[in-house]
């Protein structure tokens, strides 16, 4: 067993704390680049491990977290990626003279994978593989991916770690107060995807102090069997006399210990206002402590970015949407040879509607380049709805493009028994963190008898887990054919069910429709079909939830099977008044109506046809944006707030609103619509990070105000310049780092000095509404869509 797995076996490994307050205390200049000075001040570096290597840390994490070139290219230093990184590990490998592991850490680029951004997900593979190919080539111990926000991201780093390395790795994501990341991915979610790709250990860091890192944890163990590393701050920021502090203890670090050692956790360090004492007084507080725990047994889960859905074991067997599949569909196919989504969009939320808690996508048509129209759909799917997916495809290739543009723990439909089927699906479902469908079929067909289908079953379970796949993780499709043809198969499929369920302990599938293939009145014999196949054990179903008599079946049986506690499900369903049929805005809606559905949905594809409409209607280009676009970018405004969508739907939307704003341009001419305001965005001084600034430069935008973006790292006397000479009407700010708050006030300062007359605004993951007061900012919000109505209101009481 690998060192470091062999010893977080055995006992609680120590963490080291904060590295760069650290060395800003050691001489780093704000705006600096930390990772520079393992070529021009190793023995600075070397003093900060060397400080937690003497307060007890087994774990010491080289200043390696932004060599990836996307960081290293704002200081001219990509060219010197490889140097800085492996001088890195070095340095850190220099101060462990007591045994200590050396990781190599890794964190986010600061960019957005397609669709939301503009990286593809090989580019951010590659960015980073170049570090772990470094980290590799230093000796490390281990990787450290550390304060990701989109576990996309995440999903690519961890690939690279496992293409381009045999070393174990930890994968930490930073969560919010409401328990999601900035992108909406809660606990259970990331902990489902990140144990499917095969992480060490996973957990969180940033972000929150030791009780909201426990209540984080608490919920990934709940999916998660995998060992969990706590890193928290030393308790939430707070101003002292002007100056961030993090008011935790280094003995309120140890407060949590007794419970963290319970769920599992197996690292514990430290994270922002972390310092040797912080560690020094955790690694004595372990000491004292009983280090054994049981890993739970494993269970079978999928995820989404946003959602969570168990398959097998005790679960209610899981509803497979069925009708994004081009067979016996022209108007589908069509779309898919046309490369549009329209349709997809469409069957995506009626079946979620209707029931549907997965849902299989199919873009397999004559003439289809499948690869691209399996990304396309992922995409679309993923931006209307927050369910997991089933990628169903025969062609290794198409699997592979619709693995990568996928947020979570997709399940491949599929594998067979069949030597040329393993070889190739099996890898890429290890890979990508999946799971898979296995066919009981192979070279010789289908078996007649339930014996053979679960010899086949067995066979596939076998090659699975030579390769690394879980159990859990295989579902096997029990195979139904048409009793129209062949009547005594209906009972070998019931037979196999229990067979696969009883000796190989595996979760089973069927498409149950299959049943009735060439009788009439068909959901009459499929759903008793149904019903029967539920008692045998089915842990999923691909079948049209929108057929009533299906989800009726499915609904008495979740009853009747004791899976529906106290028919909950069961009662609202059916309790009140007969539901009306589902229907999409889209079908009923007038013109403004599906304006604004457009913008909800973000259907960038579908919106300028609709503005084109509204034109030739009569509507005018005001008339179209008041009366159809802004009252659909104020719901999902109303959504976000409500957690019904999170940061990427947002950002969808705001790209449909802007191509739709374009037309709208180009009928107002010299007309165009007159700014609410102009308003100047900028960075602070020594802070590089604007993702947050960003977003709220593109929702302003959309809103009707005119943005002027200077970028990030801007120091004060540019955006004072910069103000005057733009006449602008209010001057946003932006900080990530609490080390740059600082000049947040020194901007504001300079510019009421200046006697400009202009409101100014704050926000940033360290900015709160108590500092914004101090420095004398107008206005402070905690995101990007309270920015917006915030300075909406602002404007709205000024210009009464």
């Amino acid at each position: 067993m690998n060192k470091f797995l062999k010893a977080i076996s055995e006992r609680i490994l120590v963490l080291d704390g904060a590295m760069g307050t650290m060395l800003q205390e050691r001489g780093l200049s704000p705006g600096g680049c930390p990772e520079e000075m393992n070529l021009n001040a190793p023995e600075v570096v070397g003093s900060v491990h060397r400080a937690y290597a003497e307060a007890g840390a087994d774990i010491l994490v080289a200043n390696t977290f932004g060599g990836s070139r996307t960081k290293l290219a704002h200081y001219g230093l990509e060219s010197r990626l490889h140097e800085i990184n492996v001088r890195g590990v070095e340095i850190a490998r220099s101060a462990a003279t007591n045994g200590q592991f050396v990781a190599g850490t890794i964190g986010p680029t600061g960019r957005f994978l397609e669709p939301v951004g503009d990286a593809a997900f090989d580019e951010m593979v590659d960015i980073f593989g170049q570090q772990v190919k470094a980290f590799v080539a230093a000796g490390a111990d281990l990787i450290t991916l550390e304060t990701f926000l989109d576990i996309a991201e995440i999903r690519a780093a961890a690939i690279a770690c496992r293409q381009f390395s045999d070393l174990p790795f930890i994968a930490q994501l930073t969560f919010e107060d409401g328990g999601r990341t900035v992108l909406g991915t809660p606990p259970e979610a990331a902990a489902v995807t990140l144990d499917a790709l095969q992480a060490d250990v996973i957990g969180s860091n940033c972000g929150l102090g030791i009780d909201g890192i426990y209540e984080v944890l608490e919920r990934m163990r709940k999916v998660t069997n995998r060992p969990l590393i706590a890193q928290a701050n030393a308790g939430l920021p707070v101003l002292v006399n002007g100056e961030t502090v993090f008011p935790a203890s280094p003995k309120e670090m140890t407060l949590f210990h007794d419970r963290l050692l319970a769920s599992g956790v197996r690292v514990i360090g430290g994270c922002c206002g972390t310092t040797p004492a912080h560690i020094r007084a955790i690694a004595q507080a372990l000491a004292r402590q009983d280090m054994h725990w049981e890993p739970p047994a494993r269970r079978g889960y999928l995820s989404s970015r946003s959602s969570v859905v168990a398959i097998g074991s005790n679960a209610p067997c899981a509803i497979i949407g069925e009708r994004i599949n081009p067979t016996g569909k022209k108007a589908y196919s069509a779309e898919l040879l046309a490369g549009k989504t329209a349709y997809i969009r469409r069957e995506a939320q009626l079946q979620v509607e209707a029931g549907a808690v997965l849902l299989d996508i199919n873009c397999g048509a004559p003439g289809v380049d499948e690869p691209a129209a399996l990304q396309s759909a992922v995409f679309a799917v993923n931006g209307v709805t927050n369910v997991p997916l089933v990628l169903d495809s025969s062609d290794p290739v198409a699997l592979e493009q619709g693995l990568k543009a996928a947020d979570g723990k997709v399940l491949i439909n599929s594998v067979s028994g069949e030597e040329k089927s393993l070889a190739t699906i099996l890898p890429l479902a290890v890979k990508y963190g999946a799971a898979v469908i296995g066919l009981t079929l192979d070279n010789s067909g289908i078996p007649e008898r339930a014996e053979g289908r679960i010899a086949i079953a067995r066979r596939i379970m076998e090659r699975a887990e030579a390769i690394g796949l879980p159990k859990q993780d295989l579902i096997i499709d029990c195979l139904t054919l048409t009793v129209s043809a062949e009547q005594k198969r209906a009972v070998e499929t019931l037979r196999t069910l229990r067979g696969v369920r009883d000796e190989l302990g595996l979760a089973t599938v069927l498409g149950v429709s299959n049943i009735s293939f060439g009788l009439p009145n068909r959901p009459v014999l499929s759903s008793a079909f149904f019903t029967m196949a539920l008692e045998a054990g089915l842990c999923a179903a691909i079948i049209n939830p929108k057929e009533e008599r299906m989800i009726d079946a499915y609904r008495s049986a979740m009853v009747l099977l004791n899976h529906d506690q106290r028919a909950e499900e069961y009662i609202a369903s059916y309790g009140g008044a007969a539901s009306a049929p589902v229907t999409t805005v889209a079908s009923t809606a007038g013109i403004r109506e599906r304006l604004s559905a457009a913008i909800i949905e973000g259907d960038a594809e579908g919106v300028l046809s609709l503005v084109e409409t509204a034109l030739a209607q009569g509507l005018s280009s005001l008339q179209v944006s008041n009366e159809g676009l802004l009252p659909g970018l104020e719901e999902v405004g109303r959504r976000f707030g409500m957690n019904r969508i999170f940061l990427p739907q947002v950002m969808r939307s705001a790209e449909t609103m802007q191509i739709a704003f374009a037309r709208l341009k180009k009928e107002l001419g010299a007309n165009a619509l007159v700014p609410l305001a102009k308003i100047l965005m900028a960075t602070v001084e020594g802070d590089i990070h604007d993702i947050g600034k960003n977003i709220v430069c593109t929702l302003l935008e959309n809103h009707g105000f005119e943005v002027y973006d200077l970028g990030k790292n801007v120091p004060a006397q540019k955006i004072l310049d910069e103000a005057l000479r733009l006449q602008v009407d209010a001057v946003g700010l932006s900080a990530l780092m609490t080390t740059t708050l600082k000049q947040m006030e020194v901007t504001i300062a300079l510019l009421h000095d200046a006697g400009i007359k202009v409101l100014t605004m704050v926000g940033g993951a360290v900015v709160t509404q108590d500092y914004a007061d101090e420095i004398k900012a107008d206005l402070y919000a905690e995101d990007a869509l309270e920015a917006v109505q915030k300075i909406k209101e602002l404007f709205a009481v000024k210009t009464a």
